[in-house]
């Protein structure tokens, strides 16, 4: 199955310049958690969540139209193509723990999302399956690997610390 079967076209998008009350404002005209960050058309070139909203106005202690987009935004974006294999997406988010990629064409510009809940939706049992469908089994390894807990960096124990008591 393609990306383009099962994607949301159309998907709303944030200018790079606008404030994080936008965002949320758009995000909830929307009834959606994640926007691509725009510039030059609609090429992307970042991500931003209602989490990252949320975080950045509480830990600066600023209001949200005080805030830009550009200072909060993810600027590292994963992403696919219409005629990419749904399959290829699900690999994309379980390496990079992300719920939602961009559909993106070859000149980087904005042509729809694809989310979880996309791929949820038009997944089958395995009685059901065809050749091409998703399965729910996939569909459950992909939400463990996005969902699986960090590891917390951990200091090295002092060189005292960590010798042997004799």
């Amino acid at each position: 199955m393609k990306v383009k079967e099962i994607m949301t076209p159309g998907a709303q998008a944030i200018w790079l310049t606008e404030s994080l009350a936008d965002a949320a404002k758009l995000m909830w005209d929307n009834d959606c958690g994640v926007l691509p960050i725009i510039k030059d058309g609609r090429k992307v070139i970042g991500m931003i969540t209602d989490r990252d909203i949320c975080m950045a106005s509480a830990m600066r202690d600023a209001h949200p139209s005080a805030i830009s987009v550009e200072e909060v935004m993810t600027g590292r974006v994963f992403g696919v193509k219409q005629e990419d294999n749904v399959d290829q997406a699900l690999q994309t988010m379980q390496e990079h723990r992300i719920r939602r990629l961009p559909v993106i064409n070859p000149e980087g510009e904005l042509e729809g999302m694809v989310s979880m809940n996309d791929v949820l939706l038009h997944a089958k049992p395995p009685d059901e399956v065809a050749d091409g469908c998703i399965e729910y089994a996939d569909v459950v390894k992909t939400y463990q690997a996005i969902c699986r807990h960090r590891v917390p960096a951990t200091r090295p124990l002092a060189a005292s610390a960590a010798a042997p008591a004799q």
